[in-house]
C-alpha cells in the first residue's frame, strides 16, 4: 500500500523518518495538524496536540519525540523573571508547545499571559524547533526558560512532542513494521544525520540529539503525555479521550494488536506540587 505520510521538517525527527524521506510530505506543525485531520494524510508524525484534540487516530506504539529534563529546542527567552510575564510574542505554527505554555503559566505560575504574534514588542518571546538550535548557537547565554525542564520539574514525568498518529482503522502490521524500520535505521546513523545538518554548531546538534531527545514512546512517556492531556482538559482546550496505541510488533495486520490509555477525569497533583521556576 502506498501511505500519505506527512512529517514536521525539524531535525528532532529526522532520525525517525531516515530512508523514507522521499515518501514524505513536510509541513509546519500546524499546517500538517490541519491537514491530517482533513484526512489528507493516512499517518503523520505530529505534534501530539492533534491526538489530544481529535479523537480520530491510532497512535503507533513506542515511537516518539519526547525528552526528560531540559530540551533546548522549545523555549522561552525572556526580559523579567517568568511570573511577571503578560505578554509573550509567538510563532503560531507550533500548537502543542503554545498550549505547555499556557499549562506552565497557570499551574507553574497561576498566571494567563496573553499570546501576540512573533514581531510584537513583548515580555519573553517564544522559540521552537530548528530556530531555537540555531538561536542556541547564536546567543549561547541569555535567559530562557526550557519548556521542557519545567515540565518535568513540575510533574516529574517526560514530555511527548510528537507521535505517530494513523487514521483510525489504517494501521497494519507493514505499516508498523516500516515507521520501526526508519526508527531502527536513523538510530543507527546518527552520526550521518548530524553530519548532514547544518544548523547550529555540530557539537549543539550531536548533545541536541543524542542527550536531549528521547525516541522511545514507554510508558513513563505514556503517562506524561495523559498527564498533559489532563491540563489541558483542566483549561477546557481539549475534550478527554481515550487514548489508543497500535503496538509495534511483527503480527499480521488482522492480529495487530490496540492497548490505550484511559482518560482520568479526576486532575491529580503532580508530586512534590508548589510553585518552581521563580
Amino acid at each position: 500500500m502506498n501511505w500519505r505520510i506527512g512529517s514536521v521538517p525539524h531535525l528532532n525527527v529526522r532520525p525517525l523518518i531516515y530512508g523514507i524521506e522521499s515518501e514524505m510530505t513536510f509541513c509546519t506543525p500546524a499546517q500538517l495538524a490541519d491537514a491530517l485531520h482533513r484526512r489528507e494524510f493516512d499517518v503523520g508524525l505530529v505534534p501530539v496536540a492533534e491526538v489530544l484534540l481529535h479523537d480520530q487516530y491510532d497512535i503507533i506504539d513506542g515511537i516518539g519525540v519526547v525528552s526528560f529534563g531540559d530540551v533546548r529546542s522549545a523555549f522561552l527567552v525572556h526580559q523579567v523573571p517568568p511570573e511577571q510575564i503578560r505578554n509573550i510574542s509567538i510563532d503560531p505554527a507550533s500548537r502543542s508547545t503554545v498550549w505547555l505554555l499556557r499549562v506552565l503559566f497557570a499551574e507553574c505560575f497561576g498566571t494567563e499571559p496573553k499570546f501576540h504574534p512573533r514581531g510584537t514588542d513583548c515580555e519573553a518571546t517564544f522559540v521552537f524547533g530548528d530556530e531555537a538550535v540555531n538561536r542556541l548557537a547564536r546567543i549561547p547565554d541569555e535567559p530562557r526558560l526550557d519548556l521542557s525542564a519545567a515540565w518535568t520539574e513540575w510533574t516529574k514525568l517526560p514530555f511527548v512532542y510528537a507521535v505517530w498518529a494513523v487514521q483510525r482503522g489504517v494501521a497494519d502490521a507493514a505499516l508498523a513494521a516500516k515507521l520501526r524500520q526508519a526508527k531502527a535505521d536513523g538510530l543507527a546513523h546518527l552520526d550521518e544525520v548530524i553530519e548532514k545538518s547544518t544548523l547550529g554548531t555540530p557539537e549543539i546538534r550531536r548533545d541536541y540529539l543524542t542527550r536531549r531527545i528521547r525516541y522511545d514512546l514507554d510508558a513513563d512517556a505514556k503517562r506524561g503525555l495523559r498527564k498533559f492531556q489532563e491540563y489541558l482538559v483542566k483549561l477546557k482546550l481539549v475534550e478527554p479521550h481515550e487514548l489508543r496505541f497500535v503496538e509495534l510488533d511483527t503480527a499480521p495486520a488482522s492480529s495487530l494488536r490496540f492497548g490505550s490509555v484511559g482518560f482520568v477525569a479526576k486532575l491529580a497533583p503532580p508530586e512534590q506540587a508548589g510553585r518552581p521556576f521563580r
